[in-house]
């Protein structure tokens, strides 16, 4: 077994009072996607935002979902959560590739950001390790969103624009 690769941290101190973040969940894979499901609105409440859910029937249909709601101007960031493990056949590739692609297209079109809390997994244990207390991709693609969120908020003109000096503070 190979180390796994190190991860990005996120940084301690996010806070997102104030802000809505949707968590969307596919049906398919109930067991594994529960446990993403609860990383993800854990690491919400954990940084002071208010988490609304959604669920779909599979992966396929979660880009959709997060175009929805994004859309609804009530969310300042969306997670998406699902599971898809190998099969026999090649729908596993169509459907992680077109629900990865679909999400991608989705905070682009949208200026919202989306998490991506899909776990693309060989077999059900390999799911289990991704959704763990240790290491769960639902809570990590919520802190990443949240943190998308703040800095688009950070960011976003709201009136006249403000000039910035060289260290990225507003000048006079």
């Amino acid at each position: 077994m190979t180390a796994p690769a190190a991860k990005p941290t996120t940084d301690s101190s996010l806070e997102a009072h104030g802000l809505t973040i949707g968590v969307v969940s596919a049906r398919w894979n109930r067991d594994i996607v529960e446990r993403l499901e609860r990383g993800a609105r854990d690491a919400v409440a954990e940084c002071g935002a208010r988490a609304v859910t959604a669920s779909v029937p599979g992966a396929f249909e979660l880009p959709y979902a997060a175009r929805t709601i994004a859309r609804s101007g009530r969310v300042d960031a969306v997670v998406v959560v699902g599971a898809v493990i190998r099969g026999e056949t090649s729908h596993y590739e169509l459907v992680s590739e077109g629900c990865a692609n679909g999400v991608m297209s989705v905070q682009l079109s949208t200026g919202i950001p989306v998490g991506f809390g899909v776990v693309t997994v060989e077999n059900h244990d390999q799911a289990l390790e991704r959704s763990s207390d240790e290491h769960n991709v639902g809570r990590d693609a919520a802190l990443a969103a949240i943190e998308m969120a703040v800095l688009s908020h950070t960011w976003t003109v709201r009136g006249p624009r403000r000039p910035i000096d060289a260290e990225g503070d507003e000048a006079g």
